[in-house]
């Protein structure tokens, strides 16, 4: 079963590179937004996982991105980026952080968690970038 995806990454070719990933790990990319506009707009609730950046072409919106696409679309969000601190302890009905650079052993754990979580399996394995922000 492939998992539609949503990245929010302003910085051209590392939102490619993310995009080749998650596409060479059999899911759907279901677009690529740099920014809150942007990423709204591709909204949906057939995305299951968006994978933000922080601070993006608009500013720093990926947490108020993140609160929205999490709580007003049931959407899993992960975020993306090198300034994990800027989220403090967390954002409200996000997942979690993994800082930047990913590699792809990393994207593709941290996604395997993130759908495992979503079809329902109770315990899956954390992967050891991913900082949570709440129990899961």
């Amino acid at each position: 079963m492939m998992t539609n995806i949503l990245i929010v990454e302003d910085e051209f070719l590392i939102a490619l590179e993310m995009e080749e990933v998650v596409r060479d790990l059999g899911h759907v990319c279901v677009g690529v937004a740099d920014n809150r506009e942007a990423a709204l707009a591709l909204a949906s609730d057939a995305v299951d996982v968006a994978l933000i950046d922080v601070n993006l072409a608009d500013g720093a919106t990926g947490p108020m991105i993140g609160a929205t696409l999490a709580n007003d679309y049931g959407i899993h969000v992960v975020f993306i980026t090198a300034n994990p601190s800027q989220l403090g302890e967390g954002v409200e009905g996000t997942l979690g952080a993994v800082e930047k650079p990913v590699d792809l052993e990393a994207l593709s754990e941290v996604l395997d968690f993130v759908i495992a979580l979503d079809r329902g399996h109770s315990k899956p394995s954390l992967p050891e970038r991913l900082r949570l922000f709440r129990m899961v």
